[in-house]
């Protein structure tokens, strides 16, 4: 494991809990990087935490509990991580969520209260907790996962596409701050956005075994396009949203 691209990477995953959490804390281990996921549930980090190490012989995976929707919480995760490693290399960001609604006028702005706090705060919480730690670093990267839906919202969609739009702009932000702080030879970290439709994951596929889940993207086919990030220089990625879907 020590050998792979990513050797000597210290990468932290948020939202480690979930199916895409999963098959990125694998993706990246395999890759080499010492990997260290959080989630606010500690089972399924704990399961997370497991199953990455079994799959990838042993690596370097560890868990952190960690609410990052409190700001002081998520600054001090970011703190220990690069205490505890030296260094940080990487945050990706897969805390997600959805809601949706029939109509435009049947539009629940409980649902956006909702999406705001998913997709906006623990947007602004990572970055702002990691970004001095990432420009440190000669690769650092900040990944955000995003949807098609940010950039042709639908009428039933509202909520959920305005709270991508709005973490797009914000991880846009990030990168100007990674060009700025490169000076004139550009930047050495970078913030991208990787954009898909939507996941699909073995569980679903199970689950409807007639559905064709058209445009959908594998998690593990988004873990490979995440570690490809750091196959790619900075000024490459940084500031660009990288289509994982056909563009709307």
């Amino acid at each position: 494991m020590g050998n792979g691209a990513l050797s000597g990477a210290v990468i932290a995953v948020a939202g480690a809990g979930g199916p895409a959490g999963r098959a990125t804390l694998v993706r990246l281990a395999e890759a080499g990087a010492t990997v260290v996921g959080a989630d606010n549930d500690p089972q399924r980090l704990s399961e997370a935490v497991d199953a990455a190490r079994y799959a990838s012989g042993g690596a370097s995976v560890t868990g952190d509990t960690v609410d990052l929707l409190d700001l002081q919480s998520t600054r001090d995760w970011a703190t220990h991580v690069e205490k505890d490693f030296g260094r940080v290399d990487g945050l990706v960001h897969l805390v997600g969520g959805w809601r949706g609604s029939e109509t435009f006028t049947k539009t629940s702005l409980d649902d956006w209260d909702f999406l705001e706090l998913l997709l906006v705060k623990t947007v602004q919480h990572t970055s702002l907790a990691f970004h001095e730690a990432l420009q440190r670093s000669e690769r650092g990267r900040y990944v955000l996962i995003s949807a098609s839906a940010a950039s042709r919202p639908t009428a039933g969609n509202a909520a959920y596409a305005a709270g991508k739009a709005a973490a797009e702009a914000w991880t846009l932000a990030l990168a100007d701050y990674f060009r700025k702080a490169g000076g004139p030879e550009g930047p050495t970290s970078a913030a991208a956005i990787l954009v898909v439709k939507a996941l699909v994951h073995d569980a679903m596929r199970a689950e409807r075994p007639n559905a064709k889940f058209a445009g959908f993207t594998d998690v593990k086919d988004l873990a490979e396009a995440i570690e490809g990030v750091w196959h790619q220089p900075a000024a490459e990625v940084n500031g660009n949203r990288l289509w994982l879907t056909e563009k709307p």
